[in-house]
Order: C-alpha cells, then structure tokens, then sequence
C-alpha cells in the first residue's frame, strides 16, 4: 500500500518515525512519502519536505509567511496526486493539516487524522471539518474521547506515543536515573521560542552557580544558536548538548521547560519541571482571548489539576523562575510532583500506540 504523511514539527516528526516503522511492519510493501524530518527518514520514509520549513509559529509569523504556505499547499497537492496513495496520514499541525483533510476529501483519498488538533483549546468550530473531511480521527490524549462523543463525532484513543518514545530510548540507553543530578534547560524548537525563554534561563543559571545546567539544543537548530546566547553571560555552569533531549532528561534531577511537548516528555522521564511560556505580547493577547483551558502544560491539562507549576509571559523573570525551581529541587513539593507523574503515565498508556494506529490504517486501505 502507499501511505503519503504530513508532520508539519518536531513532535510529529517523532510520532510520524514510530507510525512508519509500524506501517512497515504490518504492511511489509508498504511505500511511504510523507513531509516530516530525520525521524521520519531513518525509520523508512521518503521525505519530500522537511518540517523545519513549515514550523510557522504565531498569528504574526503565520501572517508574514502566507505566501510560503500557499506555495506549500499547491506543491504538496501535486506531489499526493503524483504519488496516488491509498491513504493520507495527517499527524496534529491543524492549521494546515485541516485544509489537506478538505481537499483529499474532495480528491477521494480516505483521510486518517493522528493526534487531533487541540480544538477543545481553541478553534471548537473546526470540529465540524473533522466530521466532513476526516475518516478515522486516533487521538492520544484521555479526555480527546468525551470532547468528540460531545459532538457525536467517533474517535479512538490509542494512548500516548511518547511512551513508547521514552521506553525504546530506555531499552538501547544506560538508564542514568539512579544518578541524576544537574537541572535540564529546555527553552523549545522554534527559534522564537528559545530567544525569548533562553537568556531567562541563563540568568537563572548564574544564580545557581553550584548546580550544573544543560541546555537541551533542539535537533533542528543549529549549535550556533545556542552559543550566540552563552557567551553573553558569565555563567560557567552550564553546558549544551545537541540532538539528545531524551539523555539529559535521564541525567537531570530538575527542568525548565517550555510548554509543549517537552513537558510530557520531562514528566515521562521522571523529572520534577517548571513550565514556562513567554511570546509576543500581541500573539498572547489574541492567544489569551481565544484559548479556553486552565493550563499551558500538558501535564497539568491531563492530570486536570496543578501538577507542576507554570510561569506565563511576565511571570517567567529570574525572580520567580529561581523561587518555583528551588521548591521543585527538594522536599515535599518534588515528592508530590513524582507521586503525581506514576498516575500520569497510567492515564495515557493504552498499549502501543503507533501499532494500534498503523494496524487500523492497514486494515482500512486493505479492505
């Protein structure tokens, strides 16, 4: 069969690579293109676009680059009515990832959609192109299942890939969790993101000059970043590492992370986190207006109370940040945070995700 895949960022580059050694197992000539990344690639696929030149992030940003992203959508229509695939997989990235689902729908291409867009965050009305344009919807969040029902929409839910993310990296990987210490600097994927949270960070660094900090460079940007950030200071105490999120996460005793993936990811590897979200002021202010949850972390909306602490847009200063990580590095507070994090885990393991996924997809085109 042939499964055409658009992951439009890092996360779904990392649960697209899992779906395609899956696909590649229940279907053994399966033959896959898909717009992803170096995940995606290693594991089998045929990249025809790396993701790093779709990552827009921000009602700004996005308005600046329309006309990229109208060129995207006419080149990736050509290259799936090349390609002729049985199915086309869209992994979460609604803004784009919804309009495909229209047109494949109009182009009789069954749309298998996994991991749904936040729509019970914002944008509630887009549930509507789901029950038009979506085939089979797999979603990986528990609470996804009674937001759909409410619209008598039917989904699956598959529970969380990052587990099996965080088991296989443990399974080929020294498990250094008996010896952790330093604390985990993870200031995001986009380059926004880590301009506005990193030099915080560092600050925050050199006023622990007896902890040892380690900034977690995201695979898909250069080294150079970083380093144009550190040499700015006078912290001595902190070192990058490049491409290895998962070993410093195994290897730290504390975080600072950015809302977003990261946050489960920290929580999966047992590392008690501050989350932090700093943006445009104009981004947050229409951002605050439509977005309709009680919290920015993943951990915190899943676990439905404060779990970790969360620092928001003038909130994330050196002041609070230090005061929020110096309660997570001992005592009561860090213990409650690991006793909350095993009930974490529970609530999103269903048993294998991406081959849950894979073999539902199979079985459909199949037929």
């Amino acid at each position: 069969m042939r499964y055409f895949i658009i992951a439009g960022e890092a996360s779904g580059d990392l649960h697209g690579s899992g779906l395609v050694r899956e696909l590649q197992a229940v279907d053994p000539d399966a033959t896959i293109q898909a717009w992803g990344g170096e995940r995606m690639r290693d594991a089998g696929a045929e990249i025809l676009k790396d993701y790093r030149e779709l990552a827009f992030m921000g009602f700004i940003e996005v308005a600046q680059n329309i006309f990229t992203i109208l060129k995207n959508f006419r080149v990736v229509k050509d290259q799936i009515k090349s390609f002729k695939p049985d199915a086309l997989i869209l992994i979460d990235y609604p803004g784009f990832n919804l309009r495909m689902a229209k047109w494949a729908h109009e182009n009789n291409i069954p749309v298998h959609y996994y991991i749904s867009p936040q729509l019970w965050a914002w944008k509630e009305g887009r549930v509507e192109q789901v029950r038009q344009f979506v085939d089979r919807m797999y979603v990986i969040l528990p609470f996804e299942n009674d937001f759909y029902a409410t619209h008598n929409i039917e989904v699956e839910f598959v529970g969380h890939p990052l587990i099996e993310a965080v088991d296989r990296y443990r399974e080929t990987n020294e498990h250094q969790g008996a010896k952790r210490s330093g604390i985990a600097l993870l200031a995001g994927s986009r380059k926004q993101e880590i301009s506005k949270l990193l030099p915080i960070m560092l600050r925050v660094a050199e006023a622990y000059p007896d902890e040892k900090f380690t900034i977690a460079a995201a695979p898909n940007q250069p080294e150079s970043l970083y380093r144009s950030f550190l040499k700015k200071f006078t912290a001595d105490n902190v070192e990058i590492i490049h491409g290895d999120t998962y070993g410093v996460l195994d290897r730290s005793h504390a975080a600072l992370t950015t809302s977003g993936t990261a946050t489960l990811e920290t929580a999966l590897f047992n590392v008690p986190q501050v989350v932090c979200y700093r943006g445009s002021r104009l981004s947050f202010a229409i951002a605050k207006r439509l977005v309709k949850v009680p919290y920015i972390s993943l951990v915190n909306l899943i676990a439905g109370k404060p779990v970790v602490e969360e620092l928001i847009q003038d909130n994330v200063n050196v002041r609070k940040v230090s005061r929020a990580l110096e309660a997570i590095l001992r005592g009561s507070v860090r213990k409650q945070i690991l006793q909350d994090y095993t009930v974490l885990r529970r609530l999103l393991d269903a048993g294998g995700a991406s081959n849950k996924v894979a073999t539902a997809i199979y079985e459909s085109v199949k037929s």
